[in-house]
């Protein structure tokens, strides 16, 4: 056994050489590019030393995190969002919405913009970032886990897959993350650790570069390998694997569920085991099939079978260090003006003692000795700033911006651009010439939903209540696994749904993480503040160009408001079911409708078809009407609306102008209901229009 963890150890510490050596120049590049831009590390040392040795200026005004914050907050403010799509047997479209409410609870509770944030930081200024994802228990008396998602701060500490140069990690085979430890520290974390090869003769066994001092160096290493298993379909119609079926086969049994069919096949198996430079330390499984450290990645150059990465402001060092040293020399010409801009004759200074300090003091006159044959005391005036100096360090400036394709308008500074169409085009354009780092995110995370796609069923496998957070960061507690109520988007919906009685809408729902395969998205957008914000900007621009649009959404305007009570004010003005005016009228014109084509089905002279185009005319003004009163609140209630429309149909239906023979044979009208109220105002004639 022994012997099989020594060789396990020696693999691990081979892979991990092997690709910190191929993954060398981009470490490096990385160190290089954070240290000069982060830290303003733009001059070579023995540069400075030497000018600060002879005296002479060694400015350093750091242009480039202005570039990068233009980047990173651009990602900022359109965070993408992981979207859930079912498309196998077992899923659904409401449990695809539990399980985006799901990832978004994950994102708040583990600080996920963070991580992310983070990640395309470090992409942006070194070349390449990372994140992770972990499982913790709920709480300290709980058995339950959770999913988190972490930040990786240092870029550094993550060696990946020397032989992968897929877009993400999917198919990474080996992974090392590592973190360094105080001796006193690491005895602490893992007290049954061997820490002899970690002090004095011992030293030696350890690897080389596995320790720093008294600090000692813990790796991670993710290790995915191909494995064979047994695959079972069971007479339920389940599908699991051999052990899944042997941990609960005797419950099965009972419940009468038998193996009906099985074959072999490969899956992929991902294991955790610590190690330092001497040692494995512990050995955990991992309950997913992918290595959850998920990398952001910059500048991509593959070439010779090796991939470069390369950070945004790598080829504006140049331009950089070339701004520093022309603003240097400008200042070195500017403090070398003369500091006694006063020449004159022997003695022409003696009457006057201001003359020692009219460098610094504005006197109102200065006198003088007057020299025979010699002209009186004149100033020197000052050459002025070095403008060849200036003019390189703009020359520098602008070859920044040419660079990395962010020009003054992409910054928010004043440039040529004079109209509006022309500053967005610019700052289009500046967009664009960065849109690679933003996109390399965007897949990053989408590969970390493909990762919690395949994580939650195993994580939130049994029956429990979980949070989920909406879309308009609402939250709800939803139990899953189990049956329950529906979501309140659910009820909404089947709310909606016509025809569907009570007992349809109070259905219990069962949202089975476990069941069903679904595909995953990712949406980059605004998120939902100012998605928000857009909606009501655009909602009110639209009620100006059609006020009468005004009765149909103003609750959802105020829903998407920012007031105080903006909820309350929504839910006031929501229309509460159908308008019993357009109800009404729509009957109304029905009843007309087949009127006119009694008319027309017995005109035969010029008077009937007079009355038919007057009967046409009515029924146009009833459809107008109708169509008005779709957008208005109800001016009257549902009993007056309904007695003013009967008494409107029997005089529309009497009328002898619609109906032939109507004076001989008068149609019978239908009898309002005797608890309802007559309309205070009377009915319209038929050459007037519906009362309002």
């Amino acid at each position: 056994m022994a012997d099989k963890k020594d060789d396990l150890h020696s693999e691990g510490l081979r892979i991990y050489d092997a690709a910190v050596e191929r993954e060398s120049d981009n470490r490096t590049r990385y160190s290089e590019d954070v240290r000069f831009a982060r830290l303003s590390e733009q001059w070579p040392d023995g540069v400075r030393k030497q000018r600060a040795t002879d005296g002479r200026p060694c400015l350093t005004i750091n242009k480039l995190p202005a570039f990068i914050r233009q980047v990173v907050n651009d990602a900022r403010q359109n965070t993408p969002q992981i979207k859930f799509h079912p498309v196998g047997d077992g899923s659904d479209q409401w449990t695809a919405k539990v399980l985006d409410g799901l990832v978004r609870n994950i994102e708040v509770q583990s600080n996920a913009d963070v991580a992310y944030d983070t990640a395309i930081e470090n992409a942006v200024t070194g070349g390449f970032g990372f994140f992770r994802i972990t499982t913790d228990y709920t709480a300290d008396d709980s058995f339950d886990q959770d999913i988190r998602i972490e930040r990786i701060p240092n870029s550094l500490s993550v060696v990946p897959d020397a032989h992968c140069m897929d877009a993400d990690s999917a198919n990474w085979n080996d992974c090392f993350v590592t973190e360094t430890y105080s001796l006193d520290a690491f005895k602490a974390k893992w007290p049954n650790a061997d820490v002899s090869s970690f002090e004095g003769d011992g030293r030696s066994q350890c690897a080389p570069n596995w320790l720093d001092g008294d600090d000692v160096m813990v790796a991670e290493w993710w290790k995915r390998r191909e494995v064979d298993k047994v695959l079972l379909k069971l007479s339920n119609g389940d599908v699991m694997y051999q052990e899944q079926f042997d941990a609960i086969a005797e419950l099965l049994e009972l419940d009468g569920v038998t193996v009906i069919d099985k074959r072999p096949v490969r899956a992929m198996k991902v294991t955790q085991h610590i190690m330092t430079g001497s040692e494995i330390i512990e050995t955990n499984e991992w309950a997913g099939k992918y290595i959850p450290v998920v990398p952001v990645y910059g500048d991509e150059v593959v070439i010779d079978g090796k991939r470069h990465l390369k950070s945004m402001i790598h080829d504006a060092k140049d331009a950089q260090m070339s701004y520093n040293f022309w603003r240097s020399t400008a200042t070195e010409v500017a403090g070398q003006a003369p500091k006694s801009p006063w020449i004159g004759a022997t003695g022409s200074f003696a009457s006057d003692p201001n003359w020692a300090t009219s460098n610094t003091v504005n006197h109102p006159y200065l006198e003088y000795d007057p020299v025979e044959g010699m002209p009186p005391p004149q100033r020197i005036p000052f050459a002025g700033p070095d403008a060849a100096s200036m003019q390189e360090a703009m020359n520098a400036s602008d070859d920044m911006k040419s660079v990395m394709g962010l020009f003054d308008a992409s910054l928010g500074a004043a440039s040529n651009e004079t109209s509006g169409r022309a500053i967005l085009a610019r700052q289009r354009e500046g967009d664009v010439s960065t849109f690679n780092f933003t996109d390399n995110q965007n897949r990053a995370i989408r590969h970390a939903g493909r990762i919690l796609a395949d994580l939650i069923p195993k994580v939130y496998s049994v029956e429990r209540v979980i949070r989920v957070i909406h879309e308009d960061d609402t939250n709800e507690n939803v139990k899953i696994n189990g049956p329950t109520d529906p979501i309140k988007a659910q009820q909404q919906a089947m709310q909606g749904q016509q025809g569907m009685t009570p007992e349809q809408q109070a259905i219990v729902q069962i949202y089975d993480l476990t069941a069903g395969k679904y595909d995953v998205t990712c949406e980059s957008g605004p998120s939902f503040t100012t998605k928000r914000q857009e909606a009501a900007m655009q909602m009110t621009e639209f009620m100006r160009a059609v006020p009468a649009a005004g009765g149909a959404i103003g609750d959802l305007l105020a829903k998407n408001l920012d007031w105080p009570g903006a909820d309350e004010i929504a839910e006031r003005l929501k229309p509460q079911g159908e308008n019993p005016q357009t109800a009404q009228l729509q009957q109304v014109i029905q009843q007309l409708q087949q009127a006119l084509a009694q008319a027309q089905a017995a005109a035969n002279d010029k008077e009937k078809d007079r009355q038919i185009d007057t009967a046409k005319l009515q029924i146009d003004a009833y459809k107008a009407e109708s169509e008005r009163l779709k957008l208005m609140t109800p001016a009257f209630g549902p009993a007056e609306i309904q007695a003013l429309v009967m008494q409107t149909v029997q005089q529309v239906l009497q009328s002898p102008d619609v109906t032939p023979g109507a004076q001989q044979q008068p149609a019978p009208a239908p009898q309002p209901q005797p608890e309802q109220p007559q309309p205070a105002m009377p009915p319209p004639d038929m050459g007037g229009a519906i009362p309002q």
